[in-house]
């Protein structure tokens, strides 16, 4: 047998002293390496074997490591993080919802040669003429028909069906309406005004059970391209998750309706109260949250579904911060669709970090003077947002939650509390700013970083950048009162935007490094920078730590520029990496 070589190395080859250019993989090595103890070492070879041996090992070291076929995976790769337990969803109607299901100005319609294919295949699969993976599921069917009902209900006429659908559709639904069951054909057609046939069945439709007719009333509003009220949205949240599966079931209610109701907000642009609502309904699933005994916490909101393109850094820029009292506490998962992106959990997990951790764990580590930065898995954190994980794959398109988690307090601070998030669609920065004040915490910033992530750049912008706000675009507000920003008023706080300029605290441009979804490669742009190795992950590391820093007004960050040099003596110093490798032996032990 001979396991798939890779030149990339992984964190057993890694020294606090200098990078190994080995490939082989020994208890000795990672012994002096770590230092961890003994007992220690041997549970956590085991589990790195597991983990990285077919991304980095010959068949001679898995021969002499005893593993055998069954555990060797290839987790170097994002698409090796999706749980092989979802089923997939019909890749020509996910094309359709990709151009469809999105807002009012950037829906592209379907040609009429689209439309046909997609309703036939549709109409196939209703008819089970398409097996297994071929098949429309259901969450499919309502995000895709909700879309269409909502395009026809309330976009402008530039986005509204073109003739060509139009024309597919006619011939189609007479077909349709026959074997499309009760919920689909409601959504596509809810008040019989859109389709003509069979018009009366969506007016008298009413649910089946009490949480499902509570989302239909709800979704007819939504359908019509209408809002709801904070209670309305929560008790929807409430009543359906966590989502079940029971015959064909999810908790009470169908996919179908479930998918459209989401969608249908996303495309409907949420107002204020509904994203509220979005990120408060499950504030206290798990009781109220613990208190850290910390002078300084910020809560790091990256996009969930990771990067795919270029170097993540947070999760290196919390290493650093947390070496001078600026703890951090970062959460996300360890795959999330539409991108399916490097994430920090991926890569936690690949280093052989405990990536289960609860809030009393996450908190002890903020605490922990050797370490003073934590993760916090959404898995753990909020078992109802999670278990929707699949259907937002089927969905293809961010729904309202894909906003509202990148807002979340999941243990709070004695001291002095911040949120960043990062965001890409221009028009989401004021929502995500209004969601930090009520969270009540004293500072809040949001970055247009690469991908929309919170990585700012050192590349000069592009001549030919793409309309809207440009990357490294920030914008947010400070507390200029002592209390929490919860008890003050709007003229407490300062509040400012502007677009940083890497230039100006003496950054040379440099392209940004590319990771094309591989985590191996991102842990070791990320691990060679905190070792001190120069270039430019080592900048932007450096740069997203003292520009955040500075804008959330931290202690002895006044001058953007000694925040920097702080940061930079962070990693030259060695503390940094010493932080990393400190977070990933001592969340171990506490499993």
């Amino acid at each position: 047998m001979r396991a798939l070589l890779n030149p990339e190395p992984s964190l057993s080859s890694i020294s606090p002293v200098n990078f190994s250019r080995s490939r082989t993989f020994s208890h000795k090595q990672i012994h002096s390496s770590l230092h961890f103890s003994p007992t220690y070492r041997d549970r956590w070879i085991e589990r790195k074997s597991r983990l990285t041996v077919k991304a980095t090992l010959d068949s001679a070291t898995i021969d002499q490591l005893g593993l055998k076929e069954s555990d060797i995976i290839n987790p170097t790769i994002t698409s090796s993080y999706r749980s092989s337990k979802l089923p997939k969803p019909n890749q020509t109607v996910l094309d359709a919802q990709t151009r469809v299901c999105t807002g009012p100005t950037q829906t592209k319609p379907l040609t009429e040669d689209q439309a046909f294919k997609v309703l036939d295949t549709i109409l196939k699969s209703a008819r089970g003429e398409l097996k297994d993976e071929e098949k429309v599921s259901k969450a499919q069917l309502g995000a895709f028909f909700a879309a269409m009902t909502i395009r026809a209900n309330a976009f402008p006429e530039a986005t509204q069906w073109s003739e060509g659908e139009r024309r597919a559709m006619n011939t189609f639904w007479p077909l349709l309406v026959r074997v499309l069951p009760p919920d689909v054909i409601f959504i596509a057609d809810p008040e019989g005004s859109i389709m003509g046939m069979g018009s009366s069945f969506g007016p008298q439709y009413g649910g089946n059970l009490a949480g499902e007719m509570r989302l239909v009333g709800a979704l007819r509003e939504v359908l019509a391209g209408g809002h709801l009220g904070y209670e309305e949205v929560q008790g929807v949240l409430r009543d359906i998750l966590p989502l079940k599966m029971e015959d064909n079931k999810v908790g009470g209610v169908s996919e179908s309706l479930l998918s459209a109701f989401l969608i249908g907000q996303r495309m409907n642009r949420e107002t204020d109260r509904e994203l509220k609502a979005y990120c408060l309904a499950f504030d206290e699933e798990l009781g109220p949250p613990p208190v850290a005994d910390v002078r300084s916490l910020t809560h790091y909101g990256e996009p969930y579904d990771g990067n795919t393109r270029f170097f993540r850094s947070t999760l290196f820029v919390a290493a650093v911060r947390s070496c001078y009292g600026e703890s951090c506490l970062l959460h996300g998962v360890e795959w999330m669709p539409p991108k399916g992106g490097v994430t920090e959990e991926q890569m936690l997990k690949f280093m052989g970090a405990n990536t289960n951790l609860s809030f009393m764990q996450a908190k002890e580590l903020l605490e922990d003077e050797e370490v003073g930065f934590a993760y916090v898995s959404q898995r753990e954190a909020r078992p109802s947002l999670y278990s929707l994980i699949g259907l937002r794959e089927h969905i293809k398109k961010r729904p309202p939650l894909a906003t509202t988690e990148k807002v979340q307090q999941y243990i709070k601070a004695r001291g002095r509390e911040a949120i960043v998030a990062g965001f890409y669609h221009e028009g989401y920065e004021e929502p995500l700013l209004m969601l930090m004040k009520r969270r009540g915490v004293h500072s809040g910033l949001v970055v247009k970083g690469e991908e929309g992530a919170l990585s700012m750049t050192t590349r000069l912008r592009s001549g030919n950048a793409s309309k809207g706000l440009p990357v490294n675009y920030c914008s947010g507000f400070q507390s200029l009162s002592t209390e929490s920003a919860f008890e003050v008023d709007g003229v407490s706080r300062q509040s400012f935007s502007l677009e940083v300029n890497a230039k100006d605290y003496g950054f040379e441009p440099t392209d940004t490094p590319r990771t094309d979804r591989s985590i191996s490669k991102n842990i070791e742009l990320g691990l060679a920078a905190l070792r001190g190795e120069k270039g430019p992950a080592y900048d932007r590391i450096i740069l997203n730590a003292g520009m955040v820093d500075h804008l959330l007004g931290c202690e002895g960050a006044e001058d953007a520029s000694v925040a920097m040099d702080r940061a930079r003596e962070a990693i030259d110093s060695g503390k940094a990496f010493k932080r990393l490798l400190n977070y990933i032996k001592i969340s171990y032990k506490l499993k």
